[in-house]
């Protein structure tokens, strides 16, 4: 049963699911973890227009994985937008990632992320991929807890948000806050849920 207590519950759920997480991802054959998150389900089609910029985050730890994804992207023609903080507390902003297929135009950023050199180009993403710690079924994400990604969607409501996970990230509910916004689908390696 969930806690009447909405953040209460989310740092509960967060603690089981990022260890989920983490027993999933070990347990990978390397060879296959290699092989995951290549290129987007075709069916993600209908959500990305033809030159779009796409949002996509840099992956910390066991997170699933977009270096792949922002290589095909790039290579169809897209521009690749990353999130890049000025400093610790400072608004989430995008900025151009010119060369997916090197890390040098990256540097680290004040959440561990690599992030696009200072003086890249701002730019604002037309479709959003999203880390998550969990999911359901019908597309609510439960976040890292820092509400970047919350704060970007509510001030760009009009943007798709796809979440990016592991399948052990499934959880048959989460608790939700008003701020809480269904994504518009979530790519696993095994499936794609949506679009919603």
């Amino acid at each position: 049963m969930m806690s009447a207590d909405p953040a209460s519950a989310k740092a509960a759920l967060r603690s089981a699911l990022r260890a989920a997480r983490r027993e999933h991802v070990a347990a990978l054959d390397p060879r296959v973890k290699a092989l995951l998150f290549m290129r987007p389900p075709a069916a993600l089609g209908a959500l990305i227009p033809v030159g779009a910029t796409i949002g996509l985050y840099a992956a910390i730890g066991d997170e699933a994985p977009t270096g792949a994804y922002a290589r095909h992207f790039h290579e169809a023609g897209h521009k690749v937008a990353m999130p890049w903080f000025a400093a610790r507390g400072e608004p989430m902003e995008f900025r151009h990632w010119a060369s997916p297929h090197h890390d040098d135009l990256m540097e680290p950023g004040p959440y561990r992320a690599p992030q696009p050199l200072a003086d890249a180009d701002g730019l604002q993403p037309d479709v959003l991929f999203v880390p998550l710690v969990g999911f359901t079924a019908h597309g609510m994400r439960l976040g890292q807890g820092g509400g970047h990604y919350d704060r970007w969607l509510e001030k760009y409501p009009h943007v798709p948000a796809i979440g990016m996970a592991w399948d052990s990230q499934l959880a048959e509910d989460l608790p939700t806050e008003a701020h809480d916004r269904p994504l518009a689908a979530v790519a696993t390696p095994t499936r794609l849920y949506g679009p919603f």
